[in-house]
């Protein structure tokens, strides 16, 4: 069985003690490829520096996370979008929309997550989208900007059928499954077991959201097949049917990985 890690902050200071061990304990436990979303310009250098060390297993997203987006947002991407003619990038990411922290930079977040989706179209690349308490803000904004030049993965969703349905019929947009699919009293279970498996794909968020029983630690991507073993339970069907189809939609989804 082969897994993929759609999103995953290997580079994170939280890993510099054991990184290459949480990177080969993953992937002997056939998690074999680890997609990284950025989060800004002080994440840049260790996350090539991790692709650089693992080519064949770690893929490299750019783009500007809500929660680092201020009123110099502009200078903020400006800082960002060299790279994208410096080195290959998978996806546009991590960007979106997140009120749960401050509500204040709503405007910011907008735009930026505007233009962000403007560079994915020009380089027909997906976006890796970060929605937190503000999923009607981002389909605002997505309503607006949507086509069939665009595609993208809404990471680490937690919202309604309803909303999982509207990603949908977007037509080019996967759902990012992760650690919350394991959380008791979350309800997502009931939601993904209601979306075909064509529609999604795998991810930790480590070292966030580890899944139960790890809930509450530091997550790995090792943590992919406990989700896995999961969504297989939730679906019906074997952890061997949930490797197949997922590892598929991402390869589909982020197709400039090899």
């Amino acid at each position: 069985m082969i897994f993929i890690d759609t999103h995953t902050h290997l580079y994170s200071d939280q890993f510099d003690e054991d990184r290459d061990e949480v990177v080969n304990r993953a992937i002997e436990s056939g998690v074999q490829k680890f997609f990284l979303p950025n989060i800004d310009s002080n994440s840049v250098h260790g996350m090539h520096k991790l692709v650089d060390e693992y080519p064949e297993n770690c893929f490299p997203m750019m783009g500007l996370h809500p929660c680092s987006v201020n009123e110099n947002w502009k200078s903020q991407l400006d800082e960002l979008k060299p790279w994208l003619s410096k080195r290959k990038y998978i996806a546009i990411g991590e960007i979106g929309i997140d009120l749960y922290w401050d509500k204040t930079t709503l405007k910011y977040q907008k735009a930026a997550f505007a233009e962000q989706i403007k560079w994915a179209k020009e380089m027909k690349l997906p976006i890796a989208i970060h929605v937190r308490d503000a999923f009607n803000e981002t389909f605002e904004v997505l309503d607006e900007l949507n086509d069939d030049n665009l595609n993208g993965v809404f990471h680490c969703f937690t919202g309604t059928l309803e909303q999982a349905k509207k990603i949908i019929n977007y037509g080019g947009f996967k759902l990012g499954v992760g650690g919350v699919l394991t959380f008791k009293n979350s309800g997502l279970d009931q939601t993904i077991k209601e979306i075909d498996l064509s529609h999604l794909i795998l991810e930790t968020d480590s070292p966030y959201l580890a899944p139960t029983p790890k809930r509450g630690k530091r997550n790995e991507s090792d943590y992919t097949t406990l989700i896995a073993s999961k969504l297989a339970e939730v679906k019906s069907c074997s952890i061997e049917d949930i490797a197949d189809s997922t590892t598929k939609n991402a390869l589909e989804l982020f197709d400039t990985v090899k």
